[in-house]
């Protein structure tokens, strides 16, 4: 019960208090530490009250030399039992007490529960991120700088508020129970403590400086090492192996190369350290027996002394350690920032409606788009697909095909003009209410690593097992489902895909996507490349199916194949991102334009690219 308590003092999924986190270091970490402020603040309180606790030890220390000296043995007990009774309490009692309100604090809530909330802050906004954001990176990267910056923000926080304490407590307390002995007992640990902050000053910086750059290193191998794995079928079939050892041996070396860099300078701050520690044992020590033998402190002075020289001596070099961690986590935090805090390409207006398409008419006005370039892939295009109009997009490869479908999705943001649907524009509603409108079937079709059913669901969360079972027997999936079983000794709905689904035939997957989109029932349909993966039998067994799927929906169709081609209504060919001409088949051969060289070209059934 107690340990569930302290579990659930951080709400792990609590909203996050803006849309984007700051990207500056320390605007970062205060973004999240007010979050669960009441959390560090009692950190604060016990690591204080623990740190006044362990110096009273070396007092009491002290105090009891003092009294064995000037008490008789049979009288000892007698005369200071009181005393000793509330040593005992603060050794027996409070201490394990506030220690175990430590432990609870950081190892039940702070590490497990503040981890977990920077993850899933970050995840949910970098989910947000456009496109083009994945495509520019590694997804090992993106998913390592999510993952250690939520345990490095967390270690540095923790580290830096046990530090404040230990570091103050000790040399203000150290100072003080000098002073009461002989102030000159003072002057030793006061010479220390200036050349110890000297020695922090010189070095850390250096340290936070060489751990970013050990940080991007070390992301950039897990980056290459994790793209070989999620690419290991192209990796196997052109016999790529040891070029790809290669390939992850320059980033292990780039690597090694940037940590021993920073490893010098903790190798170099560690002997600087000890070398001040030695001069501080020596020269207190020393003076301390020296001013006994004056006869101007006690016994229990001397053991107070070395005690408390020696404790700081040893938390001088914990402290080291703390404080090269904490900036090494803040080097690995500010390498995650260029990921975590990316501003967002794509965003919703604030309180954007809904997308409402009771006919699904779609209209691009004047749209310039040219992926940040100075010359457009699209310029200045007019098209007008009205309510249920099934329209081919035909064309070169480049023509510009694919990426109006994709502003369409508003996967990305236009640079010119604007695209309608039934009258109300993308850019202004929310961007998952303008996809949840539109099904799309891909030509590479990449599914989860879940089971069928998950994939399944994807189209329709909420779909019965008779909706679910329909879209299966529609697409033609039914004839392998039940076959299908993993690793894990699942089976048909239940059975895993493998990563992208590669565990699948590409015909099997297409299905599923087939009946993925089914369930969905979007009222707006892209086809890319729908059928390409399926062989002629398969494609005939289904073109029912894709003839039920498009009734009443408006169909937008990316095609090389004649079957394809020949349902639709109308033809739109693109060249260089304008539209070279359109009408329907019949209508394009006789004006011996672009579609007429193309179909000329075409081998097997597929219209070639010229």
């Amino acid at each position: 019960m107690l340990y569930r308590r302290f579990e659930q003092l951080i709400d792990i999924f609590r909203a996050a208090p803006t849309d984007a986190p700051p990207d500056k270091v320390l605007p970062f970490y205060l973004y999240y530490l007010r979050q669960v402020w009441p959390s560090f603040a009692a950190l604060l309180v016990v690591g204080l009250i623990g740190a006044l606790i362990e110096v009273a030890l070396f007092s009491y220390l002290s105090r009891i030399i003092d009294l064995a000296q000037g008490t008789p043995p049979a009288n000892f007990f007698q005369i200071h039992s009181t005393e000793l009774i509330w040593m005992a309490v603060v050794a027996l009692l409070l201490r394990p007490i506030f220690n175990g309100l430590h432990d609870l604090l950081v190892h039940q809530t702070i590490n497990p529960g503040m981890t977990s909330l920077i993850r899933w802050q970050n995840h949910s906004y970098v989910l947000k991120q456009s496109l083009n954001f994945f495509q520019n990176d590694f997804a090992g990267r993106i998913a390592q700088r999510i993952m250690q910056t939520g345990n490095s923000l967390r270690d540095s926080a923790v580290a830096t508020a046990e530090a404040i304490w230990h570091v103050s407590i000790y040399a203000i307390s150290a100072l003080v129970l000098f002073a009461e002995a002989d102030w000159r007992l003072m002057m030793p640990l006061i010479t220390w403590i200036i050349f110890y902050s000297l020695a922090l000053r010189y070095f850390v910086p250096r340290v936070k400086e060489r751990s970013v750059i050990s940080s991007e290193a070390r992301s950039k191998l897990m980056g290459r090492i994790v793209d070989g794995y999620t690419n290991i079928t192209t990796l196997k079939l052109f016999a790529h192996t040891q070029n790809e050892q290669e390939y992850a041996k320059e980033a292990i070396i780039e690597q090694t190369e940037k940590t021993q860099l920073a490893a010098r300078v903790l190798t170099s701050m560690d002997v600087t350290i000890s070398i001040l520690n030695g001069l501080l044992i020596v020269t207190t020590t020393g003076l301390a027996l020296w001013l006994w033998t004056q006869s101007l402190i006690s016994v229990g002075a001397i053991a107070l002394a070395t005690g408390l020289v020696i404790r700081i001596v040893n938390m001088s070099g914990w402290i080291m350690w703390v404080v090269n961690g904490i900036f090494e986590n803040i080097g690995i935090v500010q390498d995650g920032l260029k990921t975590i805090a990316a501003p967002l390409a794509v965003t919703d207006r604030e309180n954007a409606p809904h997308l409402n398409v009771p006919h699904g008419e779609v209209r691009f006005d004047q749209v310039d788009f040219h992926y940040g370039k100075k010359s457009g892939i699209i310029g200045g295009l007019n098209l007008n697909i009205k309510a249920g109009e099934k329209i081919g997009l035909i064309g070169p490869s480049g023509a510009g095909k694919s990426t109006l479908v994709n502003l369409l999705l508003r996967l990305y943001d236009l640079q010119g003009g604007r695209i309608l649907i039934d009258g109300q524009n993308i850019a202004e509603v929310a961007q998952q209410s303008l996809r949840a409108q539109i099904g799309m079937i891909t030509q590479d079709t990449s599914l989860l690593h879940r089971s069928i059913r998950d994939n399944l669901l994807y189209g329709k969360p909420d779909a019965t097992d008779e909706e679910l079972t329909a879209a299966i027997r529609k697409a033609r999936a039914d004839e392998f489902i039940p076959l299908l079983s993993d690793a894990e000794g699942r089976t048909g709905l239940d059975a895993h895909v493998g990563e992208r689904g590669v565990k699948l035939s590409g015909g099997q997957r297409q299905r599923i996507a087939i009946a993925r989109v089914l369930l969905k029932d979007a009222p707006i349909l892209i086809m890319d490349e729908a059928t390409s993966a399926l062989d002629s039998e398969v494609e005939a067994a289904i073109q029912e199916s894709l003839e039920t799927l498009m009734q009443g929906k408006t169909v937008i169709a990316i095609a090389h194949r004649l079957s394809t081609i020949a349902r639709m209504d109308r033809l739109v060919v693109l060249e260089k991102g304008q539209i070279a001409e359109t009408g329907n088949h019949a209508e394009l051969l006789a004006h011996g334009g672009l579609y007429a060289r193309l179909w000329q070209h075409q081998t097997g059934g597929f219209v070639g690219i010229d």
